[in-house]
């Protein structure tokens, strides 16, 4: 059973101090790899301060990882050791129920239901632990295969923030013709800009401020939007095909919907943390949807990997050391990130 080199925090307060930790060795069709990149998504602080309810402490989070193949089990048949793969939000589901037979796996119905990367309780009954770590077992059928066309330290952050915008906007249609717009520009935002660019839609950002407006035009967007400027924002009422929110903060969502067309779609994708209200009236004129999205399965996953690397889309990141891991997680929540964390595992 190997011991490994994380970071974890004790309660709450998320202050993280470098700990071991002990994996299992490979199962006939599990792989181990050794972790070399984590991104820090939100989710992480939410989870991690308790947010979202109870933790499960000593906490080790991350479920943006991506490593390098060292053992494998005697039946695996999907990877082999050299391999570049990663995971994303869960590690094992039952396989059997109609979400997972699916490709839906985040919304396994059946014991022992989606087993989260971390904070969940694994097969083995013990609490699972995430990526701020130097290495992981996980089943084949829930690791990802990173292309080489993607630079393998900014890869991470596709396994959550790539998934969680791709499945919103191929489900409800991004492409030619159509106008979207990304609501926020942080961790998930900047690479939902860029996703949509490459579907072929006209993409607009509505931001808090104009302060990452050149990033945004950079990025693919045609323009740029502050809620700081409601009189230019109402230049989008009724022009938007489509609208994405990615931020975790109460929003007007009667007023976002002014903005779509009749039939036009807003779906979020921020989980914020209080409840949001709205006129259902502002549905029913114009037959607009008001929907969520929840990352998506492992085949998506795979998906929006392989549509990255054919089409250049690239997370920006800064790197950091397991030491910076707690003040990163203020400046996140701050806006000071431009705009993944990204954790180098050979720092720990």
């Amino acid at each position: 059973m190997p011991e490994v080199l994380a970071y974890a925090t004790d309660d709450h307060n998320a202050e993280f101090h470098r700990t071991t930790i002990t994996r299992r060795e490979p199962g006939p069709t599990e792989v181990y790899f050794e972790i070399k990149y984590a991104g820090i998504c939100h989710s992480d602080i939410h989870t991690a301060r308790a947010e979202w309810g109870p933790a499960i402490y000593p906490l080790v989070p991350g479920h943006e990882i991506v490593g390098i193949v060292t053992k494998i089990g005697d039946q695996v048949t999907k990877f082999t050791v050299g391999d570049k793969v990663g995971i994303g939000c869960f590690v094992d589901s039952c396989r059997e129920c109609e979400q997972c037979k699916a490709g839906h796996e985040q919304f396994c119905t059946a014991k022992p239901y989606t087993i989260w990367t971390y904070n969940s309780i694994g097969r083995g009954g013990q609490p699972t632990a995430g990526g701020y770590s130097q290495a992981i077992t996980v089943e084949q059928d829930y690791v990802i295969r990173i292309p080489d066309e993607i630079p393998f330290e900014k890869a991470a952050p596709l396994l959550c923030a790539g998934i969680t915008l791709y499945s919103p906007l191929k489900r409800w249609g991004a492409g030619p013709g159509k106008k979207v717009a990304i609501i926020g520009m942080g961790g998930l935002g900047h690479v939902g800009v860029q996703i949509a660019a490459k579907m072929g839609a006209e993409v607009v950002v509505i931001s808090q401020t104009m302060s990452k407006k050149d990033d945004g035009l950079r990025f693919g967007a045609s323009d740029y939007y502050a809620t700081s400027e409601p009189e230019r924002l109402r230049e989008l009422r009724g022009s938007l095909d489509l609208m994405v929110s990615t931020v975790a903060a109460v929003a007007d969502l009667d007023a976002m919907l002014k903005l779509l067309k009749p039939g036009g779609v807003l779906v979020d994708v921020g989980l914020p943390e209080h409840a949001s209200t709205l006129r259902l009236s502002s549905l029913t004129s114009g037959n607009k949807v008001l929907a969520g999205s929840q990352i998506g399965g492992i085949a998506e996953t795979q998906e929006v990997l392989d549509f990255c690397a054919a089409n250049g889309v690239v997370p920006q990141v800064e790197i950091i050391s397991g030491e910076d891991i707690t003040a990163a997680y203020d400046k996140v929540v701050h806006s000071q990130v431009r705009y993944r964390y990204v954790i180098d595992t050979s720092t720990f």
